[in-house]
């Protein structure tokens, strides 16, 4: 179980079936069980999504993200006494797994508990020698808990970049492009760091459509963008003319990342075990199974969050009347990761954002939805997301709520916790985007 307010929430229509197929999601996305699905132990072998090594040399586990916790309790629990040790850093941290250590990061904006861990686990890396084997365990937020600054850049510049260009509505590659340009372990410049000819790199994508170099900023993969896509960013945001020189400096001059082709990548097997399109399957299949007509209506959902959210409810408007995409009782299925372009004051996030924008769209429609982000975290909120339905808007005026004032002040959770429609979970460990299913009703 997940969802900690379940039993509030199940006074809403369609809330039963709603938090049953999100339960079905962040099952998928498990990372200790993604893990085990790729990992198998086979005498003195291990196999890795086909692919076998010898343990002639020690194991190492190295790792980074929201789920590197689990990540790592799977890898220990598969290997044994094959594992040496090594370093993980979550958001977390605290203690042991096994014989690796776990430490904490920040995020979303990288601190001083991201320089002290990272700093450790890069002093650990110098003992992984050429013969060992080196898991890496990447996972989302990644890019905040693991930094190590090129030189001439403080953390503080990392920090300040990475804040300015969130609130102005960069979305994950974007942000990466210019992360890379900064940093000592991004864009595939780890590798450049590690000794072992024998890498596996255990991925869990946040990200849309996949894409290695921008999943915790690709540190063990072929980096697709260029120096000038950085700066593009940069200007695209007026952050270019606002940045300090020296800092302007780091980005044009910096090593450049490691490019397709590079001999680097001759070491590394990158696997992707989990990915917010399973997690989709997994709660389509959960809905069919009830009887649902069900469509994925895409899983590279993109845009800014209350756009998006009207150009959803405009497909279960479409289902309702139509019967198109799919015939009542429907289910229409998104995965991805909309932004938001802060412009008010309030407590809020992507996921709150859509749903609200949809809940207003979708007024008096037979329809109930929710979204959720499968990290648990919905923006500067304590809440994973929302449910709505199309009495939502109306319930929310009779409790003398302005759902376009809420929209406006980017305050979607202050509404949503008075409505206790809030969704909450607390950090799920796991991190593969978000989660949008509606359910268009027979009339």
């Amino acid at each position: 179980m997940f969802i900690k307010n379940r039993g509030e929430l199940m006074r809403f229509s369609g809330a039963s079936l709603l938090v049953e197929a999100l339960e079905a999601a962040l099952e998928a996305a498990d990372p200790y069980r993604a893990v085990l699905r790729h990992v198998k132990r086979v005498g003195d072998e291990v196999e890795v999504a086909g692919r076998r090594y010898f343990l002639s040399g020690a194991v190492h586990v190295m790792g980074f993200g929201k789920a590197s916790l689990k990540m790592t309790q799977a890898v220990v629990d598969v290997l044994g006494d094959a594992v040496a040790g090594g370093v993980v850093i979550s958001p977390v941290g605290g203690g042991r797994v096994g014989p690796v250590e776990v430490l904490r990061g920040d995020h979303p904006i990288p601190g001083e508990d991201t320089l002290r861990a990272s700093q450790r686990l890069l002093q650990y890396l110098e003992s992984v020698g050429p013969e060992d084997l080196l898991f890496v365990l990447i996972s989302g937020g990644g890019s905040a808990l693991f930094e190590a600054p090129e030189e001439g850049v403080s953390l503080r510049d990392v920090a300040w970049l990475t804040g300015e260009l969130m609130k102005r509505g960069a979305d994950i590659v974007e942000l990466n492009a210019v992360r890379k340009r900064l940093s000592r372990v991004k864009g595939g410049k780890l590798l450049r760091l590690i000794k072992t000819r024998r890498v596996v790199s255990l991925i869990m994508s946040d990200v849309v459509g996949d894409r290695l170099d921008t999943i915790a900023s690709g540190p063990t993969a072929p980096d697709e963008t260029a120096r000038k896509h950085a700066v593009a960013v940069l200007r695209r945001y007026g952050l270019w003319e606002e940045m300090p020189p020296d800092l302007r400096s780091a980005v044009l001059r910096s090593p450049d990342t490691v490019k397709p082709g590079d001999p680097h990548l001759e070491r590394v097997h990158n696997v992707v075990v989990a990915s917010n399109l399973q997690s989709l399957l997994a709660a389509s299949q959960h809905l069919a199974d009830r009887g649902y007509n069900v469509v994925i209506l895409s899983a590279a959902l993109e845009g800014e969050a209350r756009e998006v959210g009207r150009v959803l409810a405009s497909a279960a408007k479409s289902a309702a009347w139509f019967g198109h995409p799919a015939k009542p009782p429907a289910a229409l299925l998104a995965g991805g990761e909309t932004v938001v372009r802060v412009r008010g004051r309030g407590v809020g996030g992507r996921n709150q954002e859509l749903c609200l924008s949809f809940a207003v769209a979708a007024r008096s429609l037979p329809v109930s939805a929710a979204c959720m982000g499968t990290d648990g975290v919905d923006g500067n909120s304590p809440a994973a997301g929302a449910l709505v339905d199309g009495y939502t808007a109306e319930e929310a005026e009779k409790a003398g709520l302005n759902p376009l004032e809420h929209l406006d002040n980017n305050d979607s959770h202050t509404l949503f916790h008075k409505l206790g429609r809030a969704i909450y979970t607390g950090p799920t460990g796991t991190n593969v985007n978000d989660i949008f299913i509606a359910l268009v009703y027979k009339t």
